[in-house]
């Protein structure tokens, strides 16, 4: 892991312990969702690290490593909803569940839950590091998957917007594109970068 910049309020960053990434494989994740889960947790943090803002650096290391729990179990849209199931009885503090059962198209209203047949309630995202999370896991999908040629992770973060507009697996939709893209730009203005 990269060393913390001198001006990130973040001097602790917070690393990943063999025990997590044991309760993951014990509750049965693949090896290609363990590796996921370790590279979003990754670049959570490394993104943490550059923005300028007091963040809570364990809630977003072990957010994003429990982030996709529920795909131990399926990974239809529910995995939110069940992984956060399955974090609550694992012990896993609310915020942490929060972030797994919100992190479905990055935050979803009432209304899109209802659409997409999942309890009607509101899931969007209030606290800045679950915002991280989730836009550290869509870039962790655009730098891994190989759909889009990349020559490096920080080209995925400047061409983020126009990735999500031509790529309909990471847009999915207007609201979601439009949602992600707010992320984007909020947390590359914390560190200080003109957002694309």
């Amino acid at each position: 892991m990269s060393t913390t910049p001198i001006h990130s309020r973040n001097p602790q960053p917070y690393q990943v312990t063999q025990e997590d990434v044991a309760l993951l494989i014990n509750a049965g994740m693949s090896a290609e969702d363990l590796q996921h889960s370790q590279a979003v947790a990754k670049k959570a943090l490394e993104i943490a690290g550059r923005v300028k803002a007091k963040l809570d650096m364990e809630l977003i290391g072990r957010g994003a490593l429990f982030h996709d729990l529920g795909k131990t179990q399926t990974h239809a849209i529910e995995h939110g909803k069940i992984g956060a199931e399955m974090g609550q009885a694992l012990g896993l503090s609310k915020a942490i569940t929060d972030i797994m059962e919100k992190h479905i198209r990055g935050g979803l209203t009432a209304a899109e839950a209802a659409e997409l047949g999942l309890p009607v309630k509101d899931y969007t995202l209030h606290k800045l590091e679950e915002r991280i999370v989730i836009y550290a896991d869509r870039l962790v999908d655009i730098i891994h998957d190989g759909i889009v040629k990349i020559d490096n992770e920080a080209e995925a973060e400047q061409r983020f917007e126009d990735i999500l507009n031509t790529e309909i697996k990471y847009g999915k939709n207007d609201i979601t594109r439009a949602r992600y893209f707010g992320y984007h730009r909020e947390i590359q203005g914390l560190m200080g970068n003109a957002a694309q």
